[in-house]
């Protein structure tokens, strides 16, 4: 029986070591884990650089924080393009972006890429209340809306490999961006599996005069329309006056 319970402690002990071995197979971090938005702010790169265990690759996942966003469909009427139709879609990323240190359609097939949401095409974005014939056409405006605005990069980012199993890759936030927290994870690939992963947190928020107006505009909306009908007045007024002086 003591036999029995030793041999069973050291199983343990052995399966509990390489748990730990293989989470700590892949380890990564960010160069900073907050960006401030000011008055100056038109985009920034953050780093992000790790280790995994010598020959993996490596693929890298950021969403944005999740809104709801209107899609509207114009249609050329008497010769003027009227937005005839529109669609709503929920808890969209706001941002998404993929980077690989190889291709990810050469690195994993799909049953992988949809089990952990591995590029646009995987996003779940799904209109509400629209008929199924047209969802896809909403879907792709949705996609062409967001890479328009630089938020949906198009091509994939490049993981780069400096020596062994360490390796970096630069992540580029658009101007456009919007404050909230992001979601950046990091997967080691190995024979078209993923053989371990971590997640990190990224907060992007506006600073100085840019957070006291949003704050304002987000608490007090009413006051902060008032105040900027009081303000478009003003300025046509003065305007106007200046003009009749001239």
């Amino acid at each position: 029986m003591t036999r029995r319970v030793v041999v069973l402690a050291c199983v343990l002990v052995l399966l509990l070591a390489s748990t730990r071995a293989i989470a700590q197979a892949l380890v990564a971090d960010l160069s900073q884990h907050l960006v401030a938005i000011n008055a100056s702010f038109d985009g920034t790169e953050v780093l992000l650089f790790g280790t995994v265990e010598p020959g993996d690759e490596v693929v890298v996942l950021v969403h944005g924080p999740p809104e709801t966003i209107v899609v509207r469909k114009k249609q050329r009427t008497l010769g003027v393009w009227l937005n005839m139709q529109s669609a709503s879609f929920a808890a969209v990323p706001s941002y998404y972006a993929v980077a690989a240190s190889v291709p990810v359609a050469e690195l994993i097939d799909g049953t992988v890429r949809a089990r952990h949401g591995i590029g646009i095409d995987q996003l779940t974005l799904v209109p509400v209340d629209v008929e199924p014939t047209e969802a896809a056409a909403f879907r792709a405006g949705l996609v062409r809306q967001k890479q328009g605005a630089g938020l949906y990069p198009a091509d994939e980012g490049v993981v780069q490999f400096v020596g062994g199993g360490l390796f970096r890759t630069e992540i580029l936030f658009p101007a456009t961006i919007r404050p909230g927290r992001y979601r950046v994870e990091v997967f080691s690939i190995r024979h078209g599996r993923v053989v371990a992963a971590q997640q990190s947190a990224l907060i992007i928020t506006k600073v100085g005069v840019e957070a006291s107006l949003s704050s304002f505009a987000r608490d007090d909306a009413g006051l902060y329309g008032l105040g900027a009908v009081a303000f478009a007045v003003a300025a046509g007024w003065l305007a106007a006056a200046a003009f009749r002086r001239s």
